[in-house]
């Protein structure tokens, strides 16, 4: 039986100009290469959990605009239920601007749009579904007080919560207790604990300030590295899979995506984030946030090739 996966977060439509290096400030780069595609890291997180084998609600908010229509026909073609996407009257969807390098890496900046309204009054509207679910995935990209309602519903429920905290912003203790996993990248992780992650004994430094924070298990994760897992009974890291980065954007969103279907299923926690690893890797090869998302017999044939 599939796992069911509640996502509550942003969704996004990218604008993306792929260049041979990120420009400098003040510097204005010719000769990029522009495409469009389905992003925010909410929507980004759902797309990856149903292609890697969940059935997934999402609870967002998108404008009553083109890209809005454009969104919520891409989640119903990857059967996400949008019954709780709600379009707003006033708000516009949400943008994002992308500058990625010929080596992977991106910067990107974000107009937030319907985004920042989406409220904890349509948290509350999906309570019955988050009560059911296996697993509550959440982000930062819309307001905290969405994000600490939702918490609060799975957590009376017994629901694991599962929090990406991106984008990196410092969170209150009280969100961090009810948090079953929490999934930072190295620039989160510091921010929350003023530790530079750098090495494994640094990465599991930070992890132990977060846990005595009240978070149940950490997971940083390190890009190309992989990612160190520390909790009550593991510390130690799962190494990442080697491949050729065309495009870095939503590989975390893809992990965490990944990682909520595969802890659904049952899997022990190592497993689970190698799949996630092998989810992401597969990510990084294609360009596009929700684009990039690997369907399930993809991440299966990477397991299965690369057997440690």
């Amino acid at each position: 039986m599939k796992p069911h996966i509640v996502v509550i977060g942003s969704s996004n439509t990218d604008m993306i100009i792929q260049l041979d290096r990120l420009p400098r400030p003040g510097e204005t780069l010719l000769g990029g290469e522009f495409n469009m595609a389905a992003g925010g890291k909410g929507a980004n997180q759902a797309v990856a959990a149903a292609r890697a084998g969940a059935r997934v609600a999402l609870v967002a908010r998108v404008g009553r605009d083109v890209f809005g229509d454009q969104a919520i026909a891409g989640f119903k073609r990857d059967g996400l239920n949008t019954d709780f996407v709600v379009r707003d009257r006033t708000a516009p969807s949400g943008v994002a601007l992308i500058f990625v390098a010929r080596n992977g890496e991106n910067c990107i900046a974000v107009a937030g749009g319907a985004n920042t309204r989406l409220s904890p009054a349509d948290v509350r509207k999906a309570r019955t579904v988050i009560a059911k679910a296996s697993a509550v995935l959440l982000q930062l990209e819309t307001p905290l007080e969405s994000v600490q309602a939702a918490a609060e519903i799975a957590g009376r429920a017994g629901v694991r919560v599962i929090l990406n905290p991106a984008p990196a912003r410092p969170l209150p203790d009280a969100l961090l207790r009810r948090v079953a996993i929490l999934t930072p990248n190295e620039t989160e992780a510091e921010l929350l604990t003023s530790v530079r992650v750098t090495t494994e004994a640094t990465a599991a430094r930070a992890a132990d300030r977060l846990l005595g924070q009240g978070v149940g298990t950490v997971i940083l994760t390190l890009g190309p590295r992989g990612a160190f897992v520390a909790g009550p009974e593991v510390c130690r890291m799962v190494p990442g899979f080697k491949v050729k980065a065309v495009d870095t954007t939503a590989a975390g969103d893809v992990f965490n995506g990944a990682l909520a279907v595969a802890l659904g299923e049952g899997r022990p926690l190592l497993e689970a984030v190698r799949f996630a690893n092998a989810a992401a890797a597969i990510s990084v090869t294609r360009s596009g946030a929700q684009p990039s998302a690997p369907h399930r017999p993809e991440i299966e044939r990477l397991l299965r090739s690369r057997r440690f």
